[in-house]
């Protein structure tokens, strides 16, 4: 699914975002990026879906050799992505419907199979009620789950999601958290930055932990820090 190999992003300033990365992601994993402000996360998930290109290294996802696409493949190899922000990024004028609908629209999907589709994954995250309704007129939990339901309407192979859980109350991030492991056990994998220490404890996946734009742990079953 994602293999980096020996992966620096140096900016133009000079400031280097992550040093000699390696790591790989197999097919339906669930792994939690974690580690303090600055250290590089953001940076790494951008050059996934080739918002960043690496300075140097190798990176492949999904079977993309990220650092050597044309342009005119990006769009490919975001198909097969699903991105998840913590501030929704729906777009307001559209119904819950319209939203999820709209990303299977952009890659020309039939009607009939869109109406289907998006029925399916609005009852997946628990929206199918909603459906009519605008963003405005949902809670923040509600509104992540539109975008979710967005992430993942198309089928993709991996799903990107970057603090998910930053702008909600502890319920309502497990509540979120609980549909994150429901689409992980159906295959999907899931590469999620975090800083919700409580969650990763308890939900015992891979964690890869950066500091200083580097990888200074990757344990199976982890916690946010350092065990006894």
């Amino acid at each position: 699914m994602i293999q980096m190999t020996d992966v620096s992003k140096i900016y133009s300033n000079g400031s280097v975002a992550l040093s000699n990365i390696s790591v790989h992601i197999d097919k339906g994993e669930f792994v939690f990026i974690v580690g303090p402000s600055g250290a590089g996360k953001s940076t790494l998930i951008k050059l996934l879906f080739r918002e960043e290109l690496p300075t140097s290294g190798h990176l492949v996802v999904n079977g993309w050799n990220v650092g050597q696409m044309r342009p005119s493949e990006v769009p490919y190899l975001r198909r097969s992505l699903g991105i998840v922000f913590q501030d929704f990024r729906l777009l307001p004028n559209k119904t819950v419907y319209e939203n999820v609908a709209f990303a299977m629209e952009v890659i020309e999907a039939p009607r009939r199979e869109i109406q289907k589709r998006v029925h399916t994954v609005l009852d997946l995250v628990g929206l199918r009620s909603k459906a009519r309704a605008y963003p405005a007129h949902l809670s923040g939990g509600e509104q992540q789950r539109v975008a979710i339901a967005r992430a993942i309407v198309n089928k993709p192979l991996v799903v990107i999601a970057d603090e998910p859980t930053g702008n909600l109350d502890p319920d309502t991030s497990w509540e979120i958290m609980k549909i994150f492991d429901r689409i992980n056990k159906d295959g999907t994998t899931i590469v999620m930055v975090t800083h919700d220490q409580p969650m990763v404890d308890a939900m015992r996946k891979r964690v890869i932990a950066i500091e200083k734009g580097r990888i200074v742990r990757d344990q199976a079953r982890g916690v946010y820090g350092y065990e006894d």
